[in-house]
């Protein structure tokens, strides 16, 4: 791509690589030009003119704090909002002792092994509870 700007930006390369194209091609491209120039333009324009809007907003507060006799700094003093509280994790429900460890389980979620072979060989999930 660098290639292609270098000979789109350097007259003399530019002029050589279209030499061979008619009026019609040369006015089809040069159309096709155009087109993206004022494309560009629009989107600049727009950019601009979010930005005034922005400025504007921006100097509307600070006029609005000066008149209430706020500075930056007092905004700096206000507590940011404090981030939400994990919740506690759910108690066990089940109890199971296999070789001596202990395996508990809430109930919800994919069922421990343990559980699964011990209800597989007929015993109940109340048998397990805590």
């Amino acid at each position: 791509m660098s290639e292609f700007l270098e000979v789109l930006t350097h007259a003399r390369r530019f002029k050589a690589a279209v030499k061979d194209l008619s009026l019609e091609e040369l006015q089809d491209l040069a159309a096709k030009l155009n087109k993206i120039i004022e494309e560009r333009e629009a989107a600049v324009e727009e950019e601009q003119a979010a930005m005034a809007d922005r400025i504007a907003k921006i100097e509307e507060i600070r006029k609005q704090m000066a008149e209430v006799g706020l500075s930056l700094d007092d905004l700096g003093n206000v507590p940011a909002k404090a981030a939400p509280k994990k919740r506690a994790p759910r108690p066990a429900k089940y109890k199971i002792v296999v070789d001596g460890e202990t395996i508990t389980w809430t109930g919800q979620g994919r069922m421990p092994k343990v559980f699964k072979a011990k209800l597989d060989k007929g015993a109940s999930m109340d048998d397990f509870l805590i």
